[in-house]
């Protein structure tokens, strides 16, 4: 069986292939089933953006479909990003630019004060119009630099220190920050109710 991931997204795609590999499940990228089109994430909650990406993949390919939309949450801007986590610093600034410009609104915000969390959530979509959800959180800390080796667009990895922990994402080897992360959470769930269809 084929669940195509709603992402053009490459560090994803072999996030969700190490989370799901012992279902036996095909796990293919929206673009590897010819679906070449992008939704606009205009949601106003992860939930809203991930069905929504969710139900146009399924639409398309005619097979389950994945989608998540995930985003840092800092407590000292309110929530900010949110689900504006890829865009708020513009479009095509890239990895680089999306962490430079986070440190620098942070730059007047103490150690202390640095408190933010992930949240993930993951829509499933049958082609028939079944809809689930799942979602994660890991709460945790903004460090004052980027630090580690960057996964492919998940440039957040590099300054997110978990709760708990005095090492970034980017620190941590693929499994252990699957382990804790608020996709992998999110994504557990998921699979305890794949294992069901």
């Amino acid at each position: 069986m084929k669940l195509v991931f709603a992402t053009h997204n490459a560090g994803k795609i072999i996030e969700m292939r190490a989370m799901l590999a012992d279902l036996g499940f095909e796990v293919i990228s929206a673009d590897e089933a010819g679906v070449k089109e992008d939704v606009v994430e205009d949601g106003t909650t992860f939930e809203d953006n991930a069905l929504k990406k969710a139900r146009f993949v399924a639409e398309k390919s005619k097979e389950w479909a994945v989608a998540d939309d995930s985003g840092v949450c800092i407590e000292a801007l309110d929530g900010q990003p949110g689900v504006n986590t890829a865009r708020w610093a513009g479009d095509k600034v890239g990895d680089d630019g999306l962490i430079r410009h986070t440190l620098e609104v942070m730059k007047e915000i103490p150690e202390s004060k640095r408190q933010a969390y992930f949240e993930s959530c993951v829509a499933v979509v049958s082609p028939t119009g079944e809809e689930h959800t799942f979602s994660g959180q890991i709460h945790g800390r903004l460090a004052l630099a980027p630090v580690g080796t960057p996964r492919p667009k998940l440039p957040y990895d590099l300054i997110f220190i978990p709760n708990g922990h005095d090492r970034s994402f980017a620190q941590m080897s693929d499994q252990e920050k699957n382990s804790l992360s608020h996709r992998g959470l999110a994504f557990a769930k998921l699979k305890e109710f794949l294992k069901t269809i």
